[in-house]
C-alpha cells in the first residue's frame, strides 16, 4: 500500500559533521524549505558560539526557528514540536518539502512521537536538584535515577544535566515515572512521510580534528565578546537553558575568572566531543536512519537518491 502522505527529510548528525553546508546544497537542488532543529539556534544574540548559519548563508538558504527566542526565555522539546509543526504545514501547503535541519535529537523524538501528558516545570524542586548536583555531581543525580527509574537512567547520559534532572523533576512533582508516563502515551499517525538521514564521517578522528578546529575559529571571530555581551544584559546566569549550551557554558565559566585560554580550548573541544559522542548513540538506535559519510565526495547525489527512491 502506497504512503501518500507528503515528504519531509530530517537531516540529522552530530556537531560539526557539515550538516549546514549540506542542507543549503539540498535547498538550492530540490524543492525544499529549511527548518532548524537545533536548541541554541533559537536564541537571538547566540551567533557564534551556536555556529549558526551566516547572514550570507540565510539569503541563500532562509532558516525557520532561528532567532525566536530570548536566551532569558526558555524553549522546550513541546515548544520546539509545535512551532515545527507550524512551519511544516506551511511549507507543505505551499508545494514544498519541510528539510529540517540540527543535531538536537530530543527535538526531533518529540517531533514524530507526540508529547506526553508530563508535569509542568517546578522551580523549587528543580532548584534543589541543582544544589544536589553542585554538591554530589551528576553521578548521584542519575544514580538516584537508576534507583526510581532503571529505563530513563539507562537512555539519559550520567554527563546530561538538563535531562537528568527533567527526569527527577517529573518523578518527584507526580510520583510517576517518566518511562511510565510515556509508555501511556498513546501514538499518532505522524502527517508527514519522513525520510531520516544520519550525517557524520566514517572516521570519528575526522570530527574530533573539525570539532578542535571550529572551536578556534569561535575563538577567533570574537566569542568570548560574544559570551561576555550576554553576561553584561544582568538577566542572564548560567543555570538558563540558553547558557548551558556547549561553549558558552565553559566561555561563561571562564569570565568567572578562570582566565585561563588553554584550559577553555580543552573543556570545550572536549564537552564538543561528549555531545557528539551523545549525538552518534541517539542515531544509532534511530529506525529506518539512511547513513551518509559526511567526507564523501557524492554524500549529496546519495542524498538525492534516497529522496528519488522515497518519493514526493
Amino acid at each position: 500500500m502506497s504512503d501518500e502522505r507528503p515528504l519531509a527529510i530530517l537531516l540529522m548528525g552530530p556537531t560539526a559533521a557539515g550538516k549546514t553546508d549540506l542542507a543549503i546544497a539540498l535547498h538550492e537542488r530540490l524543492d525544499c524549505d529549511l527548518i532548524s532543529m537545533d536548541s541554541a539556534m533559537v536564541y537571538r544574540g547566540m551567533d557564534i558560539g551556536s555556529a549558526k548559519p551566516s547572514p550570507e548563508e540565510r539569503v541563500r538558504a532562509p532558516h525557520r526557528l532561528i532567532d525566536i527566542r530570548d536566551p532569558a526565555e526558555p524553549y522546550s522539546a513541546a515548544d520546539f514540536r509545535e512551532d515545527a509543526r507550524r512551519e511544516m504545514r506551511q511549507i507543505t501547503a505551499a508545494g514544498r518539502i519541510p528539510l529540517l535541519v540540527g543535531g538536537t535529537m530530543m527535538y526531533a523524538k518529540r517531533l514524530l512521537e507526540g508529547v506526553a501528558n508530563l508535569p509542568a516545570a517546578d522551580p523549587v524542586i528543580r532548584e534543589a536538584l541543582a544544589r544536589q548536583a553542585e554538591q554530589g555531581g551528576l553521578a548521584a543525580l542519575h544514580a538516584e535515577l537508576a534507583r526510581v527509574d532503571p529505563a530513563s537512567a539507562e537512555r539519559i547520559h550520567p554527563n546530561d544535566p538538563q535531562r537528568l534532572m527533567r527526569a527527577l523533576e517529573v518523578y518527584r512533582a507526580s510520583g510517576e515515572t517518566l518511562t511510565e508516563l510515556w509508555r501511556r502515551q498513546h501514538p499518532e499517525n505522524f502527517p508527514w512521510k519522513v525520510l531520516s538521514i544520519g550525517l557524520a564521517p566514517v572516521d570519528r578522528g575526522v570530527l574530533h580534528t573539525r570539532i578542535a578546529k571550529r572551536f578556534e575559529i569561535m575563538l577567533e571571530s570574537g566569542l568570548i565578546d560574544e559570551v561576555a555581551a550576554l553576561r553584561a544584559r544582568g538577566d542572564l546566569h548560567p543555570g538558563l537553558p540558553s547558557m548551558k549550551s556547549v561553549g558558552y557554558r565553559q566561555v561563561w565559566e571562564f569570565l568567572d575568572g578562570d582566565g585561563d585560554i588553554e584550559r577553555l580550548r580543552h573543556r570545550t573541544v572536549v564537552a564538543t566531543r561528549q555531545l557528539a559522542k551523545r549525538q552518534l548513540t541517539w542515531l544509532r538506535r534511530w529506525p529506518a536512519l539512511h547513513w551518509v559519510d559526511s567526507q564523501a565526495s557524492d554524500a549529496l547525489s546519495n542524498i538525492l537518491k534516497f529522496v528519488r527512491e522515497t518519493g514526493s
